[in-house]
């Protein structure tokens, strides 16, 4: 499983289920945070990843810099730096993958895993971001952003 989170508002924007952790499979989960966000260079936005082989993929490093996104890899040992994704990545497996003892296929882990990124994101409560689901606190950002361009 390969997750891409947005930290601000703690929202899933990318995720692929795979058998095997291959450059592919983690650049697909990108593309898919790529295509729901359309960052540029003036967001400045920065992807920070652990040292697996397939974040330092070439391909993955490439697409990373068409897409401006500014690459940032966590230090070795250092659990810290990949706290959220390692929260995130702790939640889906105790609420999805180990609530079945097996799954028949990869099919029936994806469909699983698209219905928990829903709820994930629209009715999970996370105390940092006011005890309120990743796409409402992505909400309240842009309204109040919205509200303020109004303003000025």
């Amino acid at each position: 499983m390969a997750f891409v989170i947005d930290a601000f508002a703690r929202r899933i924007v990318g995720w692929k289920v795979s058998t095997s952790a291959t450059a592919g499979f983690v650049l697909d989960a990108l593309e898919q945070a790529i295509h729901a966000r359309r960052p540029n260079a003036e967001d400045g936005l920065i992807h920070h990843s652990d040292r697996g082989v397939q974040y330092l993929a070439m391909s993955y490093t490439q697409r990373l810099s068409e897409a401006e996104l500014v690459p940032s890899v966590g230090s070795v040992g250092d659990s810290y730096d990949n706290a959220l994704a390692e929260t995130i990545n702790g939640l889906y497996k105790a609420e999805v993958i180990w609530r079945q003892r097996s799954w028949p296929n990869a099919s029936a882990v994806e469909m699983a895993t698209l219905r928990w990124v829903d709820w994930f994101n629209h009715h999970r409560l996370f105390g940092p971001i006011g005890h309120i689901p990743p796409a409402e606190a992505e909400a309240n950002y842009y309204a109040a952003t919205d509200n303020l361009n109004m303003v000025a």
